[in-house]
């Protein structure tokens, strides 16, 4: 019963799981951090630069679907190794590009790269399933929390690893990153996941998709998350480039980075209790807000700490969108809807991550970094107006979404 529920016995669980989060993270934050650059060496334009972290991102989008309808039928457990299984093989590819100089081979190792996060997103949703309702946001927010380590992780093996190879840089991040993953393999193994039975979630009623899709809250969380995710990277993609254009070394961009990662999520320590304590929809409002405030840094100048601060406003914003839209979106759906509910919030989600990757590099070779971050308006003025019409929604409403 629901009152007698010890959550302390499933605590564990859900810190092996932010283990597996911090070894995947700090390779993205690895990526993000050295990609665009060891794109600007190996492309033969500087506007293709980001390319390859683009194709990461697409990879991401395409593989989310089929990853969330995989593990549905054959558990998490074996769905989280072969996602890691691909991750360590795309690793090891980038990197013997780069030693080869091949821009299109380093581009199939990022878009392999993309599988495995795509498999890896889902870690947030396991961590809800293996807790009762209540502990639900606070599980999500502590797996999110794994990211922490990935905020000094991540960075320091970028600047450790940049001349493993000299003169061939940036090769050894990419070597280093298959080391994480194949730790991130081993803590899997470990996991005891609560739902391992394969076509356990095959019975039972089970609603339309376009029906569920209707739903007010699952508009919201949607735009919460993609929305928030989409502007975290269109924003982060251009940075490294935007400060080495305007006279920064790369160390700085790493500093940077750093301290934008551990703005991503530092505050998952708390944000499941905020959202608690204040609703999920008044936690997603300040996220947005948030976003606000790193467009007007980004816009007030180009110094060192302009970036730092633009950029520790933008991860905490991300933080709290993408959460309380995780959150939000765990009371969409029924256990029998689960996998195809989260495969397609993950598809418009990375879609939109794929999109903003794209569009980052372009916009910031033709158009600069104030264009960049001009872009930001648009969208978190749609996730604002969705959270404003939930609440007006709720106010009518005898049992209110997200509060």
């Amino acid at each position: 019963m629901e009152d007698t529920y010890n959550w302390s016995k499933d605590r564990l669980q859900v810190f092996l799981l932010a283990a597996v989060q911090a070894m995947v993270m700090s390779g993205s934050s690895l990526i993000m951090t050295t990609t665009a650059l060891t794109g600007a060496i190996l492309a033969d334009k500087p506007s293709m630069a980001t390319l390859p972290l683009a194709f990461q991102f697409v990879g991401m989008m395409c593989a989310t679907i089929p990853a969330s309808l995989f593990m549905g039928r054959v558990g998490r457990k074996f769905g989280f190794s072969v996602g890691l299984s691909i991750g360590i093989a795309s690793a090891l590819l980038a990197t013997y590009a780069i030693f080869q100089g091949n821009f299109w081979l380093f581009v199939v190792g990022s878009f392999g790269l993309g599988i495995n996060n795509s498999f890896a997103a889902f870690l947030r949703f396991a961590a809800a399933e293996v807790v009762n309702k209540e502990h639900r946001p606070t599980a999500i927010s502590y797996v999110m929390a794994g990211g922490i380590v990935a905020a000094f992780l991540g960075p320091w093996l970028a600047t450790q690893s940049k001349e493993w190879f000299e003169p061939v840089l940036f090769a050894g991040g990419f070597l280093a990153m298959a080391g994480l993953y194949i730790v991130a393999m081993f803590i899997v193994m470990g996991i005891r996941f609560r739902k391992e039975t394969p076509n356990s979630e095959m019975h039972g009623p089970a609603r339309p998709l376009l029906e569920i899709v209707k739903q007010p809250a699952f508009i919201t969380a949607g735009l919460s998350a993609t929305m928030g995710y989409g502007v975290m990277i269109l924003v982060m993609t251009a940075t490294p480039l935007a400060m080495v254009a305007c006279g920064l070394d790369f160390s700085d961009a790493a500093f940077v980075i750093q301290w934008h990662v551990l703005g991503m999520f530092l505050p998952s320590f708390f944000t499941g209790k905020l959202i608690q304590k204040f609703g999920v929809l008044n936690i997603i409002l300040i996220g947005a807000v948030l976003n606000g405030i790193c467009m007007a840094f980004a816009l007030a100048g180009v110094d060192l700490m302009n970036f730092w601060f633009a950029l520790v406003a933008l991860g905490v914003g991300w933080n709290f969108m993408f959460i309380g839209g995780s959150s939000l979106l765990t009371q969409c759906y029924r256990e029998t809807e689960r996998a195809k509910v989260q495969a397609l919030n993950d598809f418009l989600v990375f879609g939109t991550v794929a999109a903003a990757s794209f569009s980052s590099g372009a916009i910031q070779n033709a158009m600069g970094w104030s264009w960049v971050n001009f872009m930001v308006a648009v969208p978190m003025a749609l996730a604002l107006f969705s959270v404003i019409w939930l609440k007006l929604l709720n106010a009518r409403s005898v049992r209110p979404a997200g509060e």
